[in-house]
């Protein structure tokens, strides 16, 4: 796995949903890269957020606005004059799914359909990195890993609304980019992400790390579901490596790929709770016995094409994952510098694999 900072210098990198968790180490790790960053996303909702923490908007040009407005993102589109673009603009929550239904089909699959609208309508773009989730598949709730020619489905609107944005990017790629001369356009599925950072409502590890500060009792939902769980790395490694792919050779990357742990690394809630239980003494929990709104029990992916074509692969086991975690949300605490701890993490996930060194340099 090679991301080559040589390639990305000086790139002009459109990034939607900058703002958000995954978002906001993206735009770092490219700022490192040396490319030219612009963000187009929401103001960010949490806070706190990694997004102001971190100081990322701090070499880059940050643009506030909203996917759902076609006219605002063609106009970015337009200005900018992308080489790029990774689009990361989601509503991205199960449960506020469930109460927020048109809001979410809104954001991911028109928000979705107005990002290829601007590439379709962009001379600049050559690559295209449409991000959506490994909950689009049609769960089957077995433990045969999904891999990227299963079906799309979705049982609850944000799992549904991303199968929808998938077979969305699929009509405009086969439709609208058929040549070498156009976009290559690929869509990037990833595991359940954990991070320094990220402090959304209703997912596991923000609701464990803040009971923890909190000195709470945390309820957990649904103790015996299995998921892939990765450290936000991993998959924008994969983002990395196969955008520069779609640029420098075209349609042959095009379509769909996933981006998962090890499965070895698919571990079920309880298995997590447990090791951050061992990791952060304070943290207390047990069980919600309340009935709660449905979530698929079983999720995994199967990463052999991206392993196999991109020579991508898993840095992290789920243990340095959580380690890195925790390393960070404890760095924050204490009142360190966390733009510097992100980098510093950065570093340490590159270095992971000796052969980068000779690519990647992080000062």
């Amino acid at each position: 796995m090679v991301i080559n900072s040589y390639f990305w210098k000086n790139k002009k990198v459109l990034v939607t949903g900058h703002t958000g968790f995954k978002g906001s180490w993206l735009c770092l790790w490219l700022q490192q890269l040396g490319a030219k960053v612009t963000g187009f996303g929401l103001e960010p909702s949490a806070s706190p957020s990694l997004f102001n923490l971190a100081r990322v908007s701090s070499e880059m040009d940050s643009v506030y606005g909203d996917i759902r407005n076609l006219i605002e993102l063609k106009r970015i589109f337009f200005k900018t004059q992308p080489d790029i673009i990774i689009h990361m603009a989601a509503q991205a929550l199960v449960r506020y799914s469930y109460h927020n239904p048109v809001e979410t089909y809104q954001t991911n699959v028109m928000g979705t359909l107005h990002v290829l609208e601007g590439i379709r309508c962009s001379n600049s773009i050559k690559a295209a990195v449409m991000v959506t989730t490994d909950k689009c598949y049609e769960n089957r709730e077995q433990l045969v890993p999904y891999r990227e020619n299963d079906p799309m489905g979705g049982h609850d609107p944000y799992s549904s609304s991303k199968g929808c944005a998938e077979l969305l990017i699929s009509s405009y790629r086969n439709s609208y980019f058929t040549s070498d001369k156009q976009a290559a356009i690929a869509s990037a599925r990833a595991g359940n992400v954990i991070g320094g950072g990220d402090w959304s409502s209703d997912r596991l590890i923000p609701d464990l790390v803040k009971a923890a500060k909190e000195n709470k009792v945390l309820k957990i939902r649904n103790p015996a579901a299995l998921r892939p769980w990765q450290h936000v790395l991993e998959p924008l490694s994969g983002y990395l490596i196969l955008a520069e792919k779609l640029y420098s050779q075209g349609r042959k990357y095009s379509g769909p790929w996933n981006f998962g742990p090890n499965l070895k690394d698919t571990k079920s809630v309880i298995w997590i709770v447990e090791q951050i239980a061992k990791q952060w003494p304070d943290f207390c929990w047990e069980i919600d016995s309340q009935k709660n709104l449905h979530e698929s029990q079983i999720l995994s992916l199967d990463s052999t094409k991206a392993q196999q074509k991109l020579g991508w692969n898993s840095n992290w086991s789920i243990e340095e994952a959580l380690q890195k975690t925790i390393e960070w949300h404890k760095a924050e605490q204490d009142g360190q510098e966390m733009k510097h701890i992100c980098l510093k993490q950065i570093k340490q996930y590159v270095w992971q694999d000796t052969a980068l060194s000779r690519h990647y340099k992080v000062n």
